[in-house]
């Protein structure tokens, strides 16, 4: 018997990546460990269409899938809604979670566990255009909007398409150990540890990006330059505007203010380091502009209701799993 047997389920209209990422993570695992065996399993026989048109070819049927599985993971994509639809579907996968060590969703095939009851009780996350669905669709769910991917207990769960690469790893790390985690992501040019608790999208991202190049060349020099003056007046002068048209020209092209998106941007960068490095909360206060440590436990607790010293405990890279 197989040892490591990693199954995804697929169906008409999947994402491709949501498969073809963790796919080629656990690939990468399988030349290193030995016993590694993947299958991609269907409803039905025969190719199986994804959205981008691209077509996959089953290993089996949902029929013929039977026995232990190590890893048992569902994928995502605008099909997903129709795949809950599909009773034999939804109770396969199920079933195939009671004989599985462990089971995952990649971006909304978080919908996919849900349906099937493997969610209820439990912390979970979709892709973060996803989650006011899954939450209204599934209100036994506790839906984190926030993080790349959340571990409860044995059931994994993952935000859009390319966090399911950051999944992969993580299993990847847990079962086998940082060094081949670390060996992988490089093979694949990864950004290597990129822990659970990092939020789907980056300060730049949630704001809508200025159609004004002044501005957007400001932001870029925020992001780089967190520790210098960045009040009003500071980032005015850069921009050579006037205080009050500079404050009303940022809101109205980004949908913040000017000192929101500085506090977001100085917060982002703030829990990167407490999630990836080992300097002083002090070190940190310093280095992202807030000046004190005093100053970064008020935005962390006003903006994440958890002091550092708390967000570091539960998402520093050495617990990246993201375990609840």
């Amino acid at each position: 018997m197989t040892s490591r047997r990693i199954v995804f389920a697929v169906f008409p209209d999947f994402q491709i990546l949501d498969l073809t990422g963790p796919h080629e993570v656990f690939t990468q695992v399988g030349r290193h460990i030995e016993g590694m065996a993947l299958e991609i399993v269907a409803a039905d026989p025969g190719p199986v269409a994804s959205s981008g048109g691209i077509t996959v070819t089953p290993t089996t049927t949902i029929e013929q899938a039977t026995g232990p599985i190590d890893t048992l993971i569902a994928v995502g994509g605008p099909g997903i809604l129709r795949a809950c639809e599909d009773a034999s579907l939804v109770a396969w996968f199920g079933q195939a979670a009671q004989r599985a060590r462990r089971t995952a969703s990649v971006c909304s095939g978080a919908f996919l566990l849900a349906e099937a009851g493997l969610l209820d009780g439990r912390r979970a996350v979709t892709h973060w255009g996803r989650c006011e669905s899954l939450a209204q669709r599934y209100p036994q769910v506790t839906v984190d909007p926030d993080p790349i991917f959340i571990r409860d207990g044995d059931v994994w769960t993952s935000a859009g398409v390319t966090a399911g690469l950051d999944l992969a790893l993580a299993m990847a790390e847990a079962d086998h150990g940082s060094e081949l985690s670390r060996s992988i992501a490089r093979r694949l040019v990864m950004y290597v540890q990129r822990p659970g608790g990092q939020r789907q999208f980056s300060t730049q991202l949630a704001a809508q990006r200025p159609s004004r190049a002044t501005l957007r060349d400001l932001q870029d020099w925020i992001g780089d330059h967190l520790d210098a003056d960045l009040t009003v007046s500071a980032l005015a002068a850069r921009a050579a505007m006037s205080e009050r048209n500079f404050a009303r020209l940022f809101q109205a092209q980004t949908g913040r203010t000017p000192a929101a998106y500085v506090e977001s941007a100085r917060i982002e960068a703030s829990r990167r380091l407490l999630e990836t490095t080992g300097a002083t909360v002090e070190a940190i206060a310093r280095t992202c502009g807030f000046g004190t440590v005093e100053t970064l436990h008020r935005s962390f607790k006003r903006a994440i209701r958890s002091t550092p010293a708390e967000y570091r405990q539960r998402f520093s890279s050495s617990h990246s799993t993201g375990t609840n």
